[in-house]
């Protein structure tokens, strides 16, 4: 188990890191008028968080994999689940927006 808290503590530093710099990125497309939605994910995602910044998203994340510390083996291995694929929700999307505004031509 210490590995796989390993792993996610890397993860998570990586999913933090790439979700500041998206919700920097969207800031300015909001002052540019751009980027109007009301949330970053759906209501039927697995969050509880709504949020028009990836942040507050992470942060449930990090609140989650705190929690599972406290719990016995087997609650920890159920948990893990629901976990990962919060991660993984908030990962491949924030890791896109990265990508694309990285290709965009500068102005």
């Amino acid at each position: 188990m210490q590995t796989v808290n390993q792993q996610l503590q890397e993860t998570m530093q990586t999913l933090y890191r790439k979700a500041v710099d998206a919700d920097q990125a969207l800031d300015v497309l909001q002052q540019d008028k751009k980027g109007k939605f009301s949330a970053v994910f759906a209501s039927d995602s697995g969050f509880t968080t709504s949020s028009k910044r990836f942040v507050p998203y992470v942060e449930e994340i990090a609140l989650d994999w705190q929690a599972m510390k406290d719990m016995n083996e087997e609650q920890t291995k159920a948990a893990l689940a629901p976990l990962v694929k919060k991660i993984e929700l908030a990962l491949i999307p924030v890791t896109q927006f990265q990508q694309s505004l990285a290709s965009k031509p500068k102005d």
